[in-house]
């Protein structure tokens, strides 16, 4: 898709917050349905769905989206990662207008499935563009701006649809799902001020705008810069390496590259297993177990995603000086702690076969100090997930993959993400209405498994440029609890460019001090000094 000329900006913090609101329309599709699912007006124009049809109706998203990161390796190797966003706008837009005129169950899942389409290539491949893009002491930081774009499109929308559902009638839901135009028109108009990668652009062999943007982008335009030396001359050699490995589907296992691909499959695989979308999507039908009503009840579950951005934020700032390995560990523990005690809570809880204030989707109730318990694990939960998994899920996947694979293997990461995306979906409402209590026990001993797997297959990422964290997955590479944060071989390598830099100027200066030059002698005849 070609693109006008427009003029670029190169900060990469700017770019980071232009590109990321594709994260926020993401955030926007989670809470349009969290916020309404539970309002009259939604469950009278839709017959009060429940089990199978409400988790169809919640997981047409993710069914969408696993679609849009299968689709989204091959469009983003072909005309950049910045146009594969714009590509999936399109999407968002088919999506959105068709949500905006509902008639019914059917046009809302189409809806939902196209805006899915949108997401799928956004989540896959904003990652991609600011891994490809940051410098390795920042990439982190850079990569959980989009996280913390996904839980501003939550909070935003949560309460748009807080607020819709004073409109009687279809026109509360309609009006809500109607605003999502605004983020994706906000993303189409600054996407043309953004660079293109400059991996992706040596990656097609257009070098010289490769080393033109990286400069501008790394060192102020300074093509001799120490760090864009290093850089450019590890991108071209570990690109000339991988273009002499297997083609096809086989580069995906062939020499270690089946560790990245179970690795970057798995990490997003278990950022839903983990169970978060209980609390995301569902939050308030945990709310109505703790007996809470009305208007008490929204506004509680729009402070969960108050809390999602508010302890985001701070993982922003340490994300990049402390371990990626530690966070996913100890996240999925802390997770797997909060569910095991909201489910044995709930396990003595009073059953209610005709649905808590008649929503069929929650059949068992506590009231008292067992609903304040409930109340608060489910909040930790939430705070435990936003400082680890959360973010750290999309920073890892971004980092696994080398430069050939980066693209496609994102999606197949995202395909992780959004294939179990879809089946929790599907499951939480009938799991609620089947084993009710049972199912956050599912997600805690999940969560254990997560850890597990963190602690034996993942290598650590943070401080490392995203050529050397090949050589960590390949043949001969470290036990992955031996590896530790930093000490990437780029400092040396710029300091070995910073030293030959250094080098040639002197060898001028010194060429200048031994020039012969006429000088006048005391006899009024030239001499040599």
């Amino acid at each position: 898709m070609k693109l006008p000329t427009f003029p670029k900006i190169y900060n990469t913090y700017f770019v980071a917050i232009i590109a990321t609101v594709g994260g926020m329309l993401f955030g926007f599709d989670i809470s349009s349905m969290s916020a309404i699912i539970g309002t009259d007006q939604y469950l009278d124009f839709f017959e009060n769905p429940h089990g199978v049809r409400q988790g169809a109706i919640g997981s047409a998203l993710a069914a969408g989206s696993v679609v849009g990161s299968i689709i989204a390796g091959p469009v983003s190797d072909r005309i950049g990662r910045r146009d594969s966003i714009m590509f999936a706008c399109l999407w968002w837009l088919a999506g959105t207008a068709i949500q905006a005129g509902v008639s019914g169950f059917g046009t809302l899942m189409a809806g939902r499935v196209l805006n899915g389409v949108c997401v799928g290539i956004t989540s896959s491949q904003v990652p991609v563009y600011l891994a490809e893009i940051a410098k390795k002491e920042k990439r982190g930081s850079i990569i959980v701006i989009q996280q913390l774009a996904i839980e501003w499109g939550i909070f935003i929308m949560f309460f748009i649809g807080y607020g819709c559902s004073f409109i009687p009638g279809p026109a509360s839901f309609r009006t809500a799902w109607g605003l999502q135009f605004v983020p994706c028109v906000l993303l189409m108009l600054g996407l043309p001020f953004l660079p293109r990668s400059p991996r992706w652009l040596a990656k097609v062999d257009r070098s010289e705008e490769a080393i033109t943007t990286l400069a501008r982008i790394q060192a102020g335009g300074d093509v001799n810069d120490p760090l864009v030396v290093a850089e450019w001359e590890e991108i071209t050699t570990v690109l000339a390496a991988e273009r002499s490995a297997a083609p096809g589907w086989r580069k995906f296992v062939y020499n270690g590259m089946w560790r990245r691909t179970l690795t970057g499959f798995t990490v997003q695989a278990w950022q839903q297993l983990s169970g978060a979308n209980v609390m995301t999507y569902y939050v308030v039908y945990v709310f109505q177990m703790a007996d809470l009503k009305g208007n008490i009840l929204l506004v509680s579950s729009g402070i969960q995603y108050a809390l999602f951005i508010i302890f985001t934020s701070v993982i922003f700032f340490y994300i990049d000086k402390t371990t990626r390995r530690g966070l996913l560990m100890h996240g999925a523990l802390g997770m797997a702690v909060c569910h095991f005690v909201v489910g044995g809570v709930l396990s003595s809880g009073e059953y209610v076969p005709e649905g808590v204030d008649s929503n069929l989707n929650v059949l068992i109730r506590v009231q008292g100090s067992k609903a304040h318990t409930v109340i608060a694990f489910s909040y930790l939960l939430i705070i435990v997930y936003a400082l680890t998994l959360a973010p750290v899920a999309w920073v890892y996947a971004a980092e696994v993959w080398s430069l050939e694979t980066r693209a496609t293997g994102m999606g197949i990461a995202a395909v992780g993400n959004w294939l179990f995306n879809f089946a929790l979906g599907l499951f939480v409402p009938p799991g609620f209405a089947n084993i009710t209590w049972k199912l956050f026990i599912v997600f805690g001993v999940l969560c254990v498994g997560a850890a597990v797997q963190v602690f034996f297959t993942y290598p650590e990422t943070c401080g490392k440029t995203i050529e050397e964290i090949e050589e960590m997955f390949g043949k001969g590479g470290p036990w992955p609890w031996e590896t530790k944060p930093g000490h990437s071989k780029l400092d040396a390598l710029i300091e070995e460019a910073r030293e030959k830099h250094l080098e040639v100027k002197d060898v001028g200066i010194g060429a200048t001090h031994h020039e012969e030059v006429p000088a006048e002698s005391t006899h009024g005849k030239s001499e040599t000094v």
